[in-house]
């Protein structure tokens, strides 16, 4: 109850790759993380105002350090013709003694950014905008940019109040248990005069499925099969040999073609009408008395014959 999982590390391995790309001894592990970390830092530090979402680290073989920085104002990090760049790759060279290669990645839609989208609002609370205001916002342009939901919360003094608390509010839905959720999370702190004001957001875009992870794993690791293996000379030799013999090809008979089959009309004008079955003789007519008697005799049944009864008169006294 109550333990917190960052989005982003829950899901690495899934579908979300690493930040950092490199191996290292156990003797030198501690100290790259720690350049990595302090490089963080510093180009964070440094290019503060540029919309910078991430940035992703790559050792090589050859003590060469490759850093990519994603970011929503391009034209800031590289500067006019490229100084900002080449300055600063020249003072991570001289600070970690490595040779460093700059990579920089535009990004095309901030809203979609949680990360970014978490640095405005921290930005807007810094200048004295309601945080409702700027939360409501956000959310907004958010939901319009295409993700299916958005959630935002903001803890700490809130308008200067004495007691500190937290607010959020949310659009849309937020699956934090699904693994194939594409969700991407953010945090930033806003430093006004009343003390520190954090702000966390998480944005919905969509589930990502086992299909569409695998096609990207297989696109990335093909190779074309000419470049995986070397052609050799004996098998060339029987493939040209097997060109040029000449095959001869036995001739096909033509397919049987099926009869055609008739239509229900057709059916129907094909079939014969059935003989009628044959008709019963008729009986030959009776006489019309023995009919009118034997008609009297079934309507009116022949009735008891009811006895006579005689009574005796008593004699007058």
């Amino acid at each position: 109850m109550g333990h917190k999982v960052h989005p982003n590390a829950f899901r690495l391995g899934v579908f979300r790759p690493w930040e950092a790309n490199w191996f290292a001894n156990p003797k030198d592990y501690t100290k790259m993380l720690h350049e990595d970390l302090e490089m963080r830092r510093v180009i964070l530090a440094r290019l503060r105002n540029a919309g910078i979402a991430k940035i992703e680290t790559e050792r090589s073989s050859n003590a060469q350090l490759t850093v990519t920085i994603h970011t929503a104002k391009p034209g800031i990090v590289i500067g006019k013709g490229g100084s900002s760049v080449d300055q600063l790759r020249e003072d991570l060279e001289k600070r970690f003694g490595n040779r460093v290669r700059i990579s920089i990645q535009e990004i095309k839609q901030p809203e979609l950014d949680a990360q970014l989208v978490a640095e405005n609002i921290a930005s807007q609370i810094e200048r004295r905008i309601s945080y409702k205001r700027a939360m409501k916002q956000a959310i907004l342009r958010t939901m319009r940019s295409g993700a299916k939901g958005v959630r935002i919360y903001c803890g700490g003094r809130l308008r200067g109040a004495e007691m500190a608390r937290r607010e959020w509010d949310r659009e849309g839905r937020v699956p934090l248990h699904t693994l194939r959720a594409d969700i991407d999370f953010g945090r930033a702190t806003a430093k006004t005069t009343f003390g520190a004001i954090g702000v966390k957001c998480w944005i919905y875009k969509d589930q990502i499925s086992p299909v569409q992870r695998r096609l990207a794993a297989i696109q990335e690791e093909t190779v074309p099969i000419a470049e995986a293996i070397a052609p050799q000379p004996e098998l060339v030799e029987a493939l040209s040999q097997a060109q040029a013999a000449p095959v001869e090809v036995a001739p096909t008979e033509p397919a049987p073609q099926p009869a055609p089959r008739r239509t229900r009309a057709a059916a129907t004008t094909v079939e014969t009408k059935k003989p009628a079955a044959a008709a019963r003789p008729k009986a030959a007519p009776k006489p019309k008395a023995e009919a009118a008697g034997t008609a009297a005799a079934k309507k009116a049944p022949a009735k008891p014959a009811a006895k006579k009864t005689t009574t005796a008169r008593k004699p007058k006294s």
